[in-house]
């Protein structure tokens, strides 16, 4: 399995250099469509604890309540990369459909699932599409509206 052993933003970004300028250009996207969203380093969930443990670049921090009743962070959007492309995930739907719905197959990517998307080079991405993506997904995590 894939991981990246970083244990800060700066280091999550330099993790692999041959795709540092991918994540840049992705986060200047990100957070020039959605400000809102405040980038953070996503830890992930320490073993024993209820969420997914892997590493990432976070935009909107939130709380969600697990099955067992604990409180677990999330970030709204979140950016990991993968052995072989970049993954960008969704916990943001909007009146309870996956967000990425009607931007799937219009974004560029190199595929797509339940409410995230991946691709291989930032060229890929069509940025008028994606910069879309971002500022709903900000105007609908700013509004509360999100669930």
């Amino acid at each position: 399995m894939f991981r990246v052993e970083a244990e800060s933003l700066g280091a999550y970004f330099a993790f692999d250099p041959l795709r540092r300028n991918e994540l840049k250009k992705l986060d200047k996207l990100i957070t020039s469509s959605a400000p809102g969203l405040k980038r953070y380093f996503h830890r992930g969930t320490p073993e024993g604890e209820p969420g997914m443990r892997f590493k990432m670049i976070g935009y909107g921090k939130y709380h969600y309540l697990a099955g067992d009743g604990r409180q677990v962070e999330w970030p709204a959007v979140g950016v990991a990369l993968q052995r072989s492309y970049i993954s960008v995930y969704f916990s943001i739907s909007n009146k309870g459909a996956p967000l990425i719905q009607s931007y799937a197959g219009r974004l560029g990517e190199f595929r797509s699932g339940q409410n995230n998307f991946s691709f291989r080079a930032f060229e890929d991405l069509d940025p008028e599409v994606a910069s879309a993506l971002f500022a709903e997904a900000e105007r609908l995590f700013r509004s509360g509206a999100w669930g």
